[in-house]
């Protein structure tokens, strides 16, 4: 099996992910009953994520590796720990072409369009195919058809559409998380981050809603277009989820860190100075407030607009 090489954080979110992937390839892989995959991975959670994630033991150190062998399979781990903030900050796009880290604002205009095309068809074929996929949006795809797609993406190439009908709907799934994910801003933006978050967190409801949709509607108007876009297409996903078990509020959980994941330093929860918390309950909070945001939109029977941002949405939305 080939190494895997890591970056894990304090709050373990690179380490869970990459061996969430290697958990899959093994359970693929011959086994000699049905729960060698099972234990195995009981044995690399025993190996890495107890004993070996403290920042304090990993901090300043070169890449430890770790090989794990049960019943013939041989697990290759490489870990070296990056700070919180390193890894939760958005590069700037470096580039104009393709449309992974590209802002998004470029990739319509360069498109002619208000909802990015690699989100439209993406969409498309999960909605023709994937709306019953049991953990749609959940369940990982496989990382090569990924990066397939995502190379078709970025070379605009015309048979991306062929390609997609070949692969397994939850590779493309994976690919439109990808493309929020790698936005150089998320597309709630960096500036009006702090203030969804302040707003959700609002005891009145009359004044929540007044905040949250008014902040909504001070995206850039491709963020918003996109956003909406999306926001239709979670909501009849969850329509489905007697067949595909995904709920609302699993969606949010989701999308919320995804679309609301800030770049900067800091993070921008407020925490009362009197109680101090740890470096991962900060983390724990921020992202229940960015699943918080989302759900509260996805919850919405709808999103009401002034007349003017109506009439610029209906005339705008390419689908």
């Amino acid at each position: 099996m080939p190494e895997r090489m890591s970056e894990c954080n304090s709050n373990e979110e690179s380490v869970y992910e990459t061996i969430s992937a290697l958990e899959e390839e093994v359970n693929v892989a011959p086994r000699k009953s049905p729960t060698t995959g099972a234990r195995l991975w009981e044995r690399v959670r025993s190996s890495l994520l107890r004993p070996k994630l403290d920042p304090q033991n990993l901090q300043n150190k070169d890449w430890q590796r770790t090989v794990i062998a049960m019943n013939g399979v041989e697990v290759k781990l490489s870990m070296k720990f990056t700070s919180r903030e390193f890894s939760l900050k958005r590069m700037p796009s470096r580039k104009q072409s393709g449309v992974f880290g590209v802002k998004i604002n470029v990739v319509t205009k360069r498109e002619r369009s208000k909802v990015p095309l690699i989100v439209r068809q993406c969409v498309e074929e999960i909605e023709r195919r994937g709306m019953e996929e049991v953990g749609i949006y959940r369940v990982s795809g496989v990382a090569t058809d990924i990066q397939a797609l995502k190379a078709a993406f970025d070379l605009n190439n015309k048979d991306v559409c062929v390609m997609m009908r070949d692969m397994d709907v939850n590779a493309i799934a994976g690919t439109l998380k990808l493309y929020f994910r790698e936005l150089p801003e998320p597309l709630f933006t960096d500036e009006l981050y702090p203030n969804f978050s302040g707003g959700i967190a609002l005891s009145d409801s009359v004044a929540k809603e007044s905040c949250m949709l008014n902040l909504l509607l001070s995206l850039p108007e491709p963020n918003l277009v996109t956003f909406l876009f999306l926001l239709d297409h979670l909501k009849r996903v969850a329509e489905n989820e007697s067949f595909n078990k995904m709920s609302l509020h699993n969606l949010a959980t989701v999308f919320g860190p995804t679309l609301l994941r800030p770049s900067e330093k800091d993070s921008k929860i407020t925490i009362n100075s009197s109680q101090p918390i740890s470096m991962n309950d900060s983390w724990s909070l921020e992202v229940m407030a960015q699943v918080q945001v989302l759900l509260y939109f996805l919850q919405l029977e709808s999103i009401p607009t002034p007349d003017s941002k109506r009439q610029s949405l209906l005339f705008s939305t390419e689908v």
